[in-house]
């Protein structure tokens, strides 16, 4: 069997047994979700990262199309201590590598995320080599030219034109979403309780989105740095107070940086369905799905803005809500999937305020 290598850029080497793909670069991750892992690289939040799961099988349960997050795979390797790959079910193994997602078992994952929770978020390549030396070889052109992409990820997945959907609600709510790289699962509580959906791209101005009329808006999850998505906390500025806004993850982050908060990258971020979360309003304790490496830093939020939720690991913001501007968000996913429910109810609350 082939050796595979993670090759940091922080100069540590990893190796385990190279399943196939084609050798890529990106940020290097990692999720403490027990399972989920055809959501977690089906979700674009996850664009151009590398993924490191902390559960030890991977594709143990197999595939299946109707859990995708999204239409495709986003992340750009995936790495893990065992991934099911046998004659009697490799499905998860092949729908990787096919897609030329770069695959590598029996790496020491434990040994990783130690690294990556002192390292922090380090560029990376998975390469296949015969040595040491030439996987870093490989590894330092792919990293050098991953660095010069564009650093606005959320344009890369988000749709390219409005389109719209029917809800299942004949007399509920319009709603207009502005798509930072959605999640699927979004859309179907969306559904649930509204009469109209539009997506909208991430760059849309708030006269375009206005002129559809909608009750509430919208604001997804998507991949990357906040201050670095072009056009949106504008956008969002100018509807703030116009209607009802209700951000999750980055739109938790655009909406903050909108009302004149700033945003940080955390040292390795959040990432897995096991993120504890207390809610101040309901004096509620969620278990929430999570999954991003930016937070919004409390201190510079203005004094109309209070903090919704908390995160209990570390005390940083999970949640605002600005009653004065007609808006609220949460840095962690409602929907969920993978992961627990809990939260769900946010959906309820969002639909009530904007009818």
């Amino acid at each position: 069997m082939s050796l595979g290598f993670l090759v940091l850029d922080s100069g540590e080497v990893f190796s385990g047994q190279w399943l196939g793909g084609e050798p890529k670069a990106g940020e290097v991750v990692f999720n403490t979700s027990h399972s989920g892992y055809e959501e977690i690289a089906t979700d674009p939040s996850y664009y151009s990262q590398i993924m490191v799961m902390t559960a030890p099988q991977q594709g143990n349960y197999g595939v299946d199309d109707g859990v995708w997050e999204s239409k495709d795979i986003w992340i750009q390797g995936l790495l893990c201590l065992e991934m099911q790959n046998s004659t009697r079910d490799k499905s998860w193994v092949e729908r990787l590598t096919q897609k030329g997602v770069p695959v590598v078992e029996g790496m020491d994952t434990r040994s990783l995320v130690l690294c990556l929770r002192e390292k922090g978020t380090p560029w990376g390549a998975v390469v296949k080599a015969s040595t040491k030396k030439e996987a870093q070889d490989q590894a330092s052109v792919l990293i050098q030219a991953q660095k010069k992409m564009d650093s606005d990820w959320v344009h890369a997945v988000t749709c390219k034109e409005p389109y719209e959907l029917k809800g299942d609600r004949p007399s509920g709510a319009k709603v207009a979403v502005l798509d930072f790289g959605l999640k699927k699962n979004i859309l179907r509580e969306l559904k649930k309780r509204s009469s109209q959906i539009k997506v909208f791209p991430s760059r849309t101005s708030a006269k375009e989105i206005l002129s559809w009329d909608p009750h509430g808006v919208m604001l997804t999850n998507g991949p990357g740095n906040p201050v670095e998505v072009l056009e949106a906390t504008e956008t969002v500025r100018e509807l703030l107070g116009h209607r009802f806004i209700f951000g999750i993850c980055m739109g938790h982050q655009i909406l903050s940086q909108s009302l004149g908060a700033s945003t940080y990258k955390l040292k390795f971020g959040h990432r897995g369905s096991n993120q504890p979360v207390k809610d101040h309003n309901l004096d509620l304790i969620y278990m929430t799905s999570q999954n991003h490496g930016y937070a919004v830093d409390k201190k510079s939020l203005p004094e109309n803005v209070t903090v919704s939720h908390t995160h209990l690991n570390d005390q940083t913001v999970s949640g605002i809500m600005c009653l004065e501007k007609k808006c609220m968000s949460v840095q962690f996913h409602p929907e969920s999937h993978p992961g627990p429910r809990d939260a769900e109810g946010l959906f309820d609350y969002f639909i009530k305020q904007i009818q």
